[in-house]
Formats: C-alpha cells, sequence, structure tokens
C-alpha cells in the first residue's frame, strides 16, 4: 500500500467518524496572556494520545511540552535497550479504534501482511519510528527541548503558571504529566552505591551510557528485573567483556502478572476496585517483580561474557585501586564499572516540578489502611482521582492543585496498568479525557448555562397552515 495511500485512508475514517469535534470550551486570557486549556508535559507515547485524544472531547487549544529534541522523546532512543518491546504486537494501545492509525496498518503498509504475520515482537527503534509518524500524520503540536521546572498554582484564577529551563513559561487551565515511568518519582539507586562510589565509576540503566568507553572491560549489573538483562545483552554487543548480573532472590522469578491481568479483565475493571483490594493486588503484583522475557533472557545468556549470580544481593560497594569491589555473601567481585538496575519510587516530593503542591498531595499510606502489613512503596504514590487528577490532603486547601493529573506510572495504585504502560493505555486514556473535559466544562458551567438558558437561535422555519401556492409567489 504505502505509508502516503495509508494517510490517505486514515484521513478519510478520521472525516467518516467525525472524529475531530468542534470546539467549545470558552477561551480564556490572564493579564494579556493567553492561556492553555490543556499543556502535556512529555511528547511520548502518552503525551501524543493525550493530545489527539482531547480533539475528539472537542478540546484543541492544547501544547504539548517535550525536553527532548524532536523524534527522541521517551526511553525507546535514549535508555531503553531492549531489542523488542515486550508487549504483544496486537495491543493497540493509540489509535483510538481507527484502523489506519494503527502500528499494524503502518507496518504492513511498508512490510505487507506477510511480513505482519511472520513478526513475533515490536522492534523498540520501530516502534520509535512509528510514534514519530503518528506525530508527524496527526500534527500534533509538540514544543521540544522544553523542560519544565516548575508548576506555579494560580488558585484564584484556577490556572497554573508553566516554568521552563530556558527562562520562558505559559499559562494552562489543565496540565498532564505524561512524564513516563520515572515521572512520578525517580530511579532507585542504593545509598551505598551513591554514597561510596565517584559517579565515573557507575549509572543508572535509566542515564545514558557510553558502552564504547567500557569495550573490553568488566561490567557488573545489579537487579533481575527485565532492563537488567536488557543492559547486559546490549553491553555485550558492544563489545563489553563480561558483564555479570547479580539477583538478590535464589532464583529468577517466574511469574508475570501482567499477562493475567490482560486476559482477564482485571487491567479494565481495576478502578472499580475498594482501596484495600487494590493494596492487596498492588501489593503481590510489586512483590512479583518483572521476569525478562524469554527471548531477552536467553540473547544475555548466550554471550560466553555473560554470568548470573542468584542469591548475591551487594552488601558494600567500594572503590579499589580504581575499580569497583562488589562484596556478596559469596566474596569479592571486581569491575571496571557497575551498572544499577534496581527500580524506582513513585512520590510526589521527589519531583522538581511539584514543589510547590507536593506537601498538599495525599498518599496512599495517608489514606488507606491495609489488610496486612504496610508496603513502603506503595505508601508513597499520590492517591488520585478517578480521572488521573492529584487529590489533596486532608484539611488542607486543594485549590492550588485543581487541574493537575498525573498520567505517568505515579498512577499504578490507584489506577493500575494505565498510563506508561501499553497494556493499559487504551483503556486509561478515555478515563483521563473525560476527565479533563467535564473539569473545563464544570469549571465554565455557569457561563455555558447562563448561554444555554438565553438561547434563542432560530432552527425551525416552516409555517402551519402551510401557505397557499398563490400566497408563496
Amino acid at each position: 500500500m504505502g505509508l502516503h495511500a495509508l494517510e490517505q485512508r486514515l484521513e478519510r475514517e478520521l472525516e467518516l467518524i467525525a472524529f475531530n469535534r468542534p470546539q467549545w470550551v470558552r477561551p480564556r486570557t490572564f493579564a494579556g496572556e493567553d492561556v492553555l486549556d490543556v499543556a502535556v508535559i512529555g511528547g511520548g507515547q502518552c503525551g501524543l494520545a493525550t493530545a489527539f485524544g482531547l480533539r475528539r472531547e472537542g478540546v484543541t487549544n492544547v501544547m504539548i511540552f517535550d525536553e527532548s529534541p524532536a523524534g527522541f522523546e521517551g526511553p525507546w532512543e535514549t535508555y531503553a535497550r531492549m531489542v523488542t518491546l515486550r508487549t504483544p504486537k496486537t495491543l493497540t494501545p493509540l489509535d483510538f479504534g481507527v484502523p489506519s492509525l494503527t502500528y499494524q496498518a503502518w507496518w504492513e503498509a511498508q512490510h505487507g501482511a506477510a511480513g505482519w504475520a511472520e513478526l513475533d515482537k515490536i522492534a523498540r527503534g520501530d516502534w520509535m519510528e512509528y510514534l514519530r509518524w503518528y506525530r508527524h500524520v496527526l500534527d500534533l503540536p509538540v514544543v521540544n527541548e522544553a523542560k519544565l521546572v516548575r508548576i506555579e498554582p494560580l488558585p484564584d484564577e484556577a490556572l497554573h503558571r508553566l516554568h521552563f529551563a530556558d527562562g520562558t513559561s505559559e499559562l494552562a487551565r489543565k496540565v498532564v504529566l505524561a512524564t513516563g515511568i520515572q515521572g512520578g518519582g525517580e530511579w532507585h539507586t542504593p545509598a551505598m552505591v551513591r554514597d561510596n562510589l565517584p559517579k565515573a565509576l557507575w549509572a543508572h540503566t535509566s542515564e545514558p551510557i557510553d558502552f564504547d568507553a567500557l569495550h573490553g572491560k568488566r561490567i557488573g549489573i545489579l537487579g533481575g528485573g527485565a532492563s537488567a538483562f536488557d543492559n547486559a545483552h546490549f553491553a555485550l554487543s558492544q563489545g563489553v567483556e563480561a558483564a555479570e548480573v547479580f539477583i538478590r532472590r535464589s532464583q529468577l522469578p517466574r511469574v508475570n502478572p501482567i499477562r493475567f491481568m490482560e486476559k482477564v479483565g482485571f487491567a479494565a475493571r481495576y478502578p472499580a476496585l475498594d482501596d484495600a483490594t487494590k493494596y492487596a493486588a498492588m501489593d503481590c503484583f510489586l512483590g512479583h517483580n518483572q521476569p525478562p522475557t524469554n527471548d531477552t533472557f536467553a540473547r544475555a545468556a548466550s554471550w560466553p561474557g555473560f554470568h548470573l549470580h542468584t542469591g548475591a544481593p551487594w552488601l558494600d560497594v567500594a572503590e579499589h585501586n580504581g575499580l569497583v569491589r562488589v562484596t556478596t555473601p559469596h566474596g569479592h567481585h571486581e569491575f571496571d564499572f557497575v551498572v544499577i538496575s534496581t527500580g524506582l519510587i513513585s512520590d510526589p516530593a521527589l519531583r522538581p516540578e511539584l514543589a510547590e503542591v507536593a506537601d498538599l498531595i495525599a498518599r496512599w499510606g495517608e489514606v488507606v489502611t491495609p489488610r496486612g502489613a504496610r508496603n513502603a512503596l506503595i505508601d508513597a504514590h499520590p492517591y488520585l482521582g478517578d480521572g488521573f487528577e492529584f487529590c489533596a490532603r486532608q484539611g488542607v486547601d486543594g485549590a492550588p492543585l485543581h487541574g493537575l493529573f498525573a498520567f505517568n506510572y505515579s498512577a499504578l495504585i490507584s489506577l493500575g496498568l494505565s498510563a506508561s504502560a501499553l497494556s493499559g493505555l487504551h483503556l486509561a486514556l478515555p478515563r483521563l479525557l473525560r476527565s479533563i473535559a467535564d473539569q473545563l466544562f464544570l469549571d465554565d458551567k455557569d457561563v455555558l448555562v447562563e448561554e444555554f438558558l438565553a438561547y434563542d437561535d432560530p432552527e425551525f422555519f416552516g409555517e402551519w397552515p402551510l401557505p397557499e401556492a398563490g400566497d408563496a409567489a
């Protein structure tokens, strides 16, 4: 078919379903400055889909801001080092039911139906190319190299002023933090690494790593999740002599609870659960850890320089003769460099852009009493409303939070597999979009209802009795 033909078909499909609805939100200015109805922070898959989906809600005064250069939004061309995505190729998270907008349609337009049938999983680089095409073909408004550093609430005006690293600012009624897996907190690095080693000797998997400089050297990797094996394979493919993965468990995790959640409606219906059940479910979910995919593990393990240490937590880390000495219950190991793959912590207090409002945000640890033991990771998460909106702590004025939405991984406990998880994104987007549009409508309800009550534009012009033919003449 070719991409040009696909794009023409997409245009026709969007026309047939009247996807682009008329704008109904009343324009606003403040102190002579135009106000965005919605500012989306993050131009990756979640941010792009949010901006596009808002068109169906009749909300078009939207702008996306991303700190990365154009075409490098999200993790796919920065710190993600997997060969393929881990999710099934048949997922349709961003298309809103429009066939020509699916990844499969994009792939088949270039490679044919036979190529799709032969494809096992989506290659990481191909997914990024699809996102670039998605942005282009939908003409989505993105400002790149715009790093948000501060959200300044203007509660008396129900606005937020967004301050960017280059000194510019924007006003917005609603702000969607579509900031990915780390956007609700920070990547976790154990204190023994952070405090004991110079930064030149270690990096987190979320950071750029100069593997060319590590050619022929030995690296140690802490963590047993999928990204640890992604990085081991990638490092070895770039010429690292040895990559050794250390996990504290006696064996690798076997169960991926996401697969169950995808099959039985758990992902879709999770938000309907009561809080205590959500707490118990996510305590179980976080306890599993996500295992590497079978092909990821096989690729890493096939290298002669790969080794896996089980039952081997790091007890101490220190610099020794210019190397990193790692101590485990089984003895000492020395590496030229170490890579940390120990997950993340979700907590609004860790986000610099939320510094002025973080103390107002309710946390799970304050709102919910679990049936069993407390989980510190769960307790630090923000307690969100049904539409991904931040909620205020009991007894505080929540006005500065009005209009702020956490559409990132910190929504996991409140709303399940949703933002940043391709498995749940197609379920989460309608919930978010409805919530934003409802807020905009309710904020302006007095004006809109007044205009409705005063509306008297005639539409019907018939008369009865019918005029005589001569009268009409």
